[in-house]
Order: C-alpha cells, then structure tokens, then sequence
C-alpha cells in the first residue's frame, strides 16, 4: 500500500502514476498476445512459438499479480474516502473479477509449459477465448478504476 499517511491529494496522484503504469503493461500485455495470435495461426516453427507463449504467460500473470498486490488494494483504499456504497460497488467489482482469474490461470497452467505439439495447435482458439476474458476484465478493471480513483468531488457529484 501506498503511504497512508500522505495527504489525500498526494496519496491520489500516487495513485495516478500507479494505475497509468498498469495501463501501460495492459497496452503492452494486448500488443504481446495480438503478436502470438498472428504467429500461431501462421504455423511458424513451434520452438520459438513456444518460447513467445512462455513470455507471454509471464507478462499475462505480472499483470494480473500487479492487479491484486498493488493496484485493486490501493483503489480501494481511494473508495474509502467516497463513502460505504462507493466502496461496497468497489468490491462488488472486484469479486466480479473472479470468473475471469480462473479462466486466466487456466490458460496460463495449459501454455505456460506445453509438453506436446497438440496444446500448440489449439493456441489460437485458446488466445480468442483469453482475448474475450481479458475484454471482460478490462471493463470490469475500468469501471473500478473510474469509480474509485475519481476525486471524491466526482463521486459525490
């Protein structure tokens, strides 16, 4: 958690910077798995393909870790100051997130370390159904976002 005892306006573009680096990694996160889609549907060689999915597991599990160890804590913690309905919606999002980590986990056990050519071969259907959970998430992240690191004016407003 971030300073506690900083200011709310300090603590709020603490915040800020957190939450854009977040961003940065999401934007980083789809350009990676945009890449491996169009790598695997061209049937490259399956040793460098396999290589690119372990890359990008880790990139998918750092962003997802980062979400829950740093980011979601510290939005809620910012919730707390726009009052009990705010931070309850607050919550409510982030158990909402819940379908979408286990879909996530599922795909990360299952590539992380392929032991066959079949688990390859099955990369792009798998990529197009993370790419509809992480659309989801992305919304779901969004609206945490907007309503809990909204300057309390905002939200009472």
């Amino acid at each position: 958690m971030l300073n506690p005892s900083a200011g709310p306006a300090d603590h709020h573009r603490r915040v800020e910077a957190l939450v854009r680096r977040w961003l940065e990694e999401r934007q980083s996160l789809i350009v990676l798995m945009m890449g491996l889609g169009e790598h695997a549907q061209a049937h490259a060689d399956p040793v460098p393909l396999f290589e690119r999915v372990q890359a990008f597991c880790e990139v998918l599990m750092d962003y997802v870790s980062a979400g829950y160890f740093e980011v979601y804590d510290e939005l809620l913690a910012e919730g707390e100051a726009h009052g009990r309905k705010v931070l309850a919606e607050g919550q409510a999002l982030l158990q909402r997130l819940q379908p979408t980590l286990d879909a996530i986990i599922r795909f990360n056990d299952l590539h992380e370390d392929p032991d066959d050519g079949d688990v390859l071969a099955g990369l792009p259907h798998e990529l197009s159904r993370l790419g509809m959970v992480l659309e989801e998430r992305f919304q779901i992240e969004d609206r945490m976002i907007a309503l809990l690191h909204a300057p309390a004016s905002a939200v009472s407003a």
